[in-house]
């Protein structure tokens, strides 16, 4: 280890842009018993354990991603190298209706791991934890990075219901409510869905806004991942209004997670996915109305999530082993095929397990069924069983032509959506806030630098309601980063990309180096980041 939490550090004569979008400023920045002090006037005077000379640097709040999936493979990779070499520090986990909390047995809790693997993989030893305090205090100095926590409803669900496809009872949903509302005591910040994951795609509109209730009164949010079948070709843009309703509803503040405009016809109905100007329309009438309306988006075309989530919500009814029989089923493969109605051609896959699978890596369904002269969907199905479910998928998902125009909207903000493991995962897992600065500030000019650091460091803090992270000021959190800003380059891309950013020197998360010279210390100085304790 480098360093300890006793040394004081001090960022000299660098350009501190910090992050609230105003004009950058030249001064130094000194760290010391986990806090910042800004400094500017001249620096010499003062005396550090540490002294970094950040002539010709930038000085800024470390990033936040409020859309990570790395709730259970950060335990097996503590030091996070794809995130913290973009400069992020601190992510918001429990993403997508799927957290790791609150389950009632063991049990319950390794079912689901299971049936979510190709989003959230496995974590490397058999989970010690079933609530939402037990999973937090298995963070501090235990990884790199800061977590905070949202409650997603599947688990809710799971707990209340089961894992069936059926209406919630109002005992059930008081039963819900009040799990949720022990949650967010113990630390979690509110509700997050991923309508389009079962078991929580089988709550209801009506479901969702008692919950949603119940998050209000202790000042959560409502962090959502739509539901995809409501669109038509007469509103693609009926999920989202579902989310309003929600959030009108209930008057819970509403953040829509990974919100851009799709490639023309890549919508799994093949309708047409409405101009870019609807969806951001959309935002700013909710706004114009007195909604408390914020959205993120990540800056790569490529999506990526399971690969089960294009099978139907009734072969998930009732859990894995339901699923796993009915990809065995000839009969039920037959009508899955039928329902089935995203093309293969545009997508590759990645984690996979099995020695004999992993030539398939980085490959689409069709070239898999062209080397193994099988229909594609056959494929699909007998990878899915080989694999245990735990396949991952990436593809085609934004419209690269305007996804700028999401980027820079004063209502959205950068995240990530990553997920970190197989050989071939999105390179927005690696890229994602250096492409920020690299590209779509530095090279296209879509935004300022100022207001790119802002989009990923304060106002993500202030949408889920951190009190002393994403800016540089005195008093403030002394989670910081120095970058060179000509020298900001993400190699990651499609064919290779497992590539880590480039240009990010420095690293700081709660006063300690985790990136020192653009070398990782093996430092874990991150902490639980808890509601109410932290807000």
């Amino acid at each position: 280890m480098i360093d300890n939490m006793t040394q004081t550090i001090i960022l000299k004569n660098g350009l501190i842009i910090n992050g609230t979008g105003n004009p950058g400023f030249y001064g130094s920045v000194l760290i010391k018993d986990k806090k910042l002090s800004v400094i500017r006037q001249h620096s010499d005077y003062i005396k550090a354990d540490i002294e970094i000379d950040c002539s010709g640097k930038i000085i800024s709040p470390g990033f936040i991603d409020l859309h990570s999936h790395t709730g259970l493979t950060i335990f097996g990779e503590p030091k996070h190298e794809p995130k913290v070499f973009q400069g992020v520090t601190t992510e918001l986990i429990g993403i997508d209706g799927i957290s790791p909390i609150p389950f009632k047995n063991k049990s319950e809790l390794e079912r689901y791991i299971w049936l979510d693997s190709g989003l959230n993989d496995y974590p490397p030893e058999s989970p010690d934890w079933l609530t939402t305090i037990e999973y937090l205090n298995k963070i501090d100095n235990k990884v790199a990075i800061n977590i905070a926590a949202i409650i997603g409803n599947g688990p809710l669900r799971i707990w209340g219901v089961g894992w069936n496809d059926k209406p919630a009872n109002k005992k059930q949903i008081e039963n819900m409510k009040s799990v949720l509302r022990e949650c967010m005591e113990e630390g979690a910040w509110g509700l997050s869905t991923g309508l389009d994951y079962a078991p929580g795609a089988f709550a209801s509109t009506d479901e969702l806004i008692e919950l949603s209730k119940e998050a209000r009164k202790l000042g959560g949010l409502y962090h959502t991942h739509t539901r995809a079948s409501l669109a038509t070709p007469q509103n693609i843009l009926a999920p989202f209004d579902e989310a309003l309703e929600i959030a009108s509803k209930s008057e819970l503040p509403l953040h829509l997670t990974h919100y851009y405009q799709k490639m023309s016809y890549v919508h799994e109905k093949n309708i047409v996915n409405g101009k870019y100007t609807d969806y951001l329309g959309l935002i700013e009438n909710a706004r114009a109305k007195g909604m408390d309306v914020t959205f993120d988006c990540y800056t790569y075309p490529y999506s990526g999530t399971t690969l089960t989530i294009i099978l139907p919500n009734w072969s998930k009814d009732g859990g894995p082993e339901v699923l796993i029989e009915h990809l065995k089923s000839t009969k039920s493969r037959q009508k899955i095929a039928k329902e089935i109605t995203r093309s293969f051609g545009t997508t590759w896959l990645t984690n996979f397990k099995q020695p004999h699978n992993k030539k398939y890596d980085g490959l689409s369904i069709n070239e898999i069924a062209d080397m193994t002269s099988q229909e594609p969907t056959n494929v699909l199905f007998d990878l899915l069983v080989d694999e245990n479910l735990g396949i991952s998928f990436v593809g085609l998902g934004a419209n690269p032509q305007t996804l700028h125009e999401f980027v820079k909207h004063p209502a959205g903000m950068i995240a990530s959506d990553s997920i970190l493991f197989g050989e071939h995962p999105s390179p927005r897992t690696f890229g994602t806030f250096t492409k920020v600065l690299s590209e779509y500030a530095r090279d296209d000019k879509f935004l300022t630098l100022e207001k790119g650091i802002m989009k990923m460091s304060s106002f993500p803090a202030q949408r889920l309601g951190l009190k002393n992270k994403g800016l540089i000021l005195d008093n403030y959190d002394a989670d910081v980063i120095v970058f060179d800003l000509p020298n900001v380059h993400v190699p990651a891309t499609k064919s290779n990309p497992r590539q880590l950013s480039e240009g990010i020197e420095q690293v700081i998360v709660n006063g300690q180096f985790v990136i020192k010279d653009s070398i990782h210390t093996g430092n874990l100085p991150g902490k639980a980041i808890r509601r109410g304790k932290d807000s």
